[in-house]
């Protein structure tokens, strides 16, 4: 998959021209913010995990963790990231642009609950050089494969390590 394959995935929703593309790495929290100019906690980073039935995604608020009690409570299993010369077969997209968009067929995507309190979020699109800036409904609207709402996240609320 390529930035190609998200914006012709992105097309039908509307949202393609919104597709960003930089000079510079964005394959880290930090770097993208830097790249657009914002908070790191509005970008949206895609965690790609192996499950029982096989890999998912899920997208988290820049500057939540994954709280490994609560992804215990949800999955039903240890939290293991698919290692990085395995994403681009396991979700379609390689280490830096994995994103919810034009991913490898089956594979769900949740939403971390750590994303509803902006008005809008950054995830990748495809490579580590870009990004698309979407409101979260619109990212819940076009999600691939989109499977729900979950809360694994910390250190994201108020008063929260």
């Amino acid at each position: 998959m390529s930035i190609e394959s998200v914006k012709a995935y992105l097309e039908p929703f509307g949202l393609a021209g919104r597709v960003i593309e930089f000079d510079a790495s964005s394959a880290t929290v930090a770097e993208a913010a830097a790249d657009l100019g914002c908070e790191p906690a509005r970008i949206a980073k895609t965690m790609a995990f192996r499950g029982a039935e096989g890999p998912f995604l899920v997208v988290l608020a820049g500057d939540a963790k994954v709280d490994n009690p609560r992804y215990k409570a949800r999955f039903h299993c240890k939290a293991v990231m698919v290692r990085p010369e395995e994403l681009v077969q396991a979700v379609g997209h390689p280490m830096g642009g994995v994103c919810p968009f034009a991913v490898a067929d089956g594979v769900p995507v949740y939403l971390d609950e750590s994303l509803r309190r902006f008005a809008e979020v950054y995830p990748a699109a495809g490579t580590a050089s870009s990004a698309v800036r979407l409101t979260v409904a619109e990212l819940e609207g076009c999600a691939q494969n989109f499977a729900g709402w979950v809360d694994i996240g910390k250190a994201w609320r108020e008063g929260e390590a």
